[in-house]
């Protein structure tokens, strides 16, 4: 019987104590087999059907945040879906977004120079969502220190003044249980916890299709796509599909097979594992004499003032960020706990 363990270790084989998921995650086995078979279909001249693999990879991130898949768009950046939700916007609408948020989620809405963009602390998202606020946009777990945002209390005070929710699940999505349909927008790349390959992102819009106009809009976006290849694209899809951006398809290939595996793992248990870590971590930090940020519920630990020992670290092969100068640790399914401790010897010298 395969469990938790036996399917991780079949699938990775780090060679260092990586603990840099928050800045890309491993691939597995089977999406390294996956890209290389895609690869070598091309260079064969008898190119396979990644088309099917986007569609599948759809489907699975679909099921991963509970919505179905004709909701889900699949492309390959948050920066160019946030351009999106924002050449929507109205003139002069109210954008509020957290302080420090990661630039893709929020620069292009002060790219448009007639929004109003305000960003206030984190814990102080929700109370500060007030009448004429059009959109509050934020991650659900910070890229800087992995602190976890109320998302509950900002959904409920954004439905109080009638504001739309844009959530970034790009640190979260792949450790924390998510429920989409619960925002109007979530966004999140796939090249972090979801351990897929760099290339790609899917946006989750609402059933209505949330009253985005798909302005870079290819023949991906038909709904028919090859009868669509010619001259302006007479029917664009009925779905969140005519959001698509033209998907790098080797990526989708390796991405197919590495959702595969987090839907058999199931992501309560890579939360639970990836939590257990993080708080050994923690317990550990606590007798070296080092806080660390506090984010509670969270598998990314960002230690202040020890971000310049990453270059040392990465020497005694330990792979971690520095981030601001905070020592940034990720957590995740690969891990165990010979991971955390080898991180914290190293540490103590």
């Amino acid at each position: 019987m395969e469990t938790f363990e036996t399917l991780v270790r079949a699938e990775f084989a780090p060679r260092s104590t990586y603990l840099n998921t928050a800045s890309t995650g491993l691939l597995p086995a089977r999406a390294v087999a996956a890209v290389r078979a895609g690869v070598e279909s091309v260079a064969a001249g008898k190119p396979q059907d990644m088309f099917a693999d986007v569609e599948a990879a759809r489907a699975s991130f679909a099921r991963l945040t509970g919505v179905t898949d004709r909701r889900v768009a699949a492309g390959a950046s948050v920066a160019v879906y946030t351009g999106l939700i924002a050449a929507s916007l109205p003139e002069g609408a109210e954008v509020l977004t957290a302080e420090g948020e990661f630039s893709s989620l929020v620069t292009p809405f002060h790219v448009r120079t007639d929004l109003k963009v305000r960003a206030v602390p984190l814990e102080r998202l929700a109370e500060s969502v007030r009448p004429g606020t059009a959109l509050v946009a934020v991650s659900a777990a910070q890229s800087a220190d992995g602190r976890v945002a109320d998302l509950p209390a900002i959904r409920a005070a954004a439905a109080a003044h009638g504001a739309r929710t844009y959530v970034d699940a790009s640190q979260a999505a792949g450790w924390l249980p998510l429920d989409a349909d619960a925002y109007d927008y979530l966004v999140s790349v796939a090249f972090k916890w979801l351990v897929c390959p760099r290339g790609v992102a899917f946006l989750v819009v609402p059933e209505d299709l949330g009253g985005l106009t798909p302005v870079f809009a290819g023949w991906v976006a038909g709904e028919h796509p090859w009868d669509s290849c010619y001259g302006p694209v007479e029917e664009l899809a009925r779905s969140a599909r005519r959001f698509d951006e033209s998907p790098g398809l080797f990526s989708y290939a390796g991405a197919r097979r590495s959702l595969e595996l987090l839907e058999q793992l199931g992501i309560e248990a890579v939360r639970d594992h990836d939590l257990a870590l993080a708080e050994r971590f923690r317990a550990g930090l606590a007798s070296l004499g080092a806080p660390p940020v506090p984010a509670p519920g969270s598998p990314i630990v960002s230690v202040p003032g020890l971000g310049h020992r990453q270059p040392a670290l990465s020497r005694a092969g330990v792979e971690v960020s520095d981030r601001a100068g905070n020592l940034r640790a990720a957590f995740h399914l690969y891990n165990t706990a010979d991971d955390v401790d080898r991180l914290l010897d190293v540490l103590s010298g």
